[in-house]
Formats: C-alpha cells, structure tokens, sequence
C-alpha cells in the first residue's frame, strides 16, 4: 500500500483531511504548488493527473518551463568531519565528492 502517486514524471502524496472528509494531495519536490483533491479514492488519481496537465498547460501558455519533481540535485548538511572523511575517501577512489556520495546513497537504497 503506497500514498504515492507518479504521472508524467511528477511524484505526489496523499493524506485524508478529517475536517473536510477530503482526500488531498500535493506534488513533491518542486518549488510550483501543484495541488488536488477528491472525495472518493476511487476518483483522486484522476484529479491528481487533471491537476497535473493543467499545469503543465499553464507552464505552456505562459511560455515557462515546468518544473519537475526531483531534478537530481539537492544540498546536503553534515558536519565538517563528514565532509572532510568523505572528500578524502572520494579522492582516495579517484573520484568526485558528487560521484562518491551518490554511489553511498545508492548503496543505502
């Protein structure tokens, strides 16, 4: 069981909103609000894909380009001993910090 949804490379939640007895959702990972919601849970991955192309309709009309849902980069704080550990590891590998953190992440998954 998942509260995610995917469509058109978009990744969306879910919740139930017990004051409203609505299902409501929101994109994740991107700075544009893109949100929905429905009554049923029969109906809401309808509203989200709706909700979905009108953005992208939106984006189109007003000449912007879309944002995307996890574009691949993001920030990451650790203290200065992590990354002092990390670079010298990277670089005793012979590879990039960048390289050498997602190879870690990966392996985490």
């Amino acid at each position: 069981m998942s509260n995610v949804l995917v469509y058109k490379g978009y990744y969306a939640t879910v919740e139930f909103d017990g004051d409203s007895r609505m299902l409501c959702g929101s994109v994740v990972g991107m700075n544009d609000g893109v949100y929905f919601e429905s009554q049923s849970a029969a109906d809401i991955d309808h509203a989200f894909r709706e909700a979905v192309d009108d953005y992208l309709a939106f984006c189109a009309e007003k000449g912007k380009e879309p944002e995307k849902s996890y574009k691949g980069s993001f920030n990451v704080r650790v203290n200065p001993e992590v990354h002092r550990a990390a670079a010298m590891a990277a670089a005793a590998r012979k590879e990039s910090l960048n390289q050498f953190v997602a190879e870690a992440i990966a392996a985490a998954l």
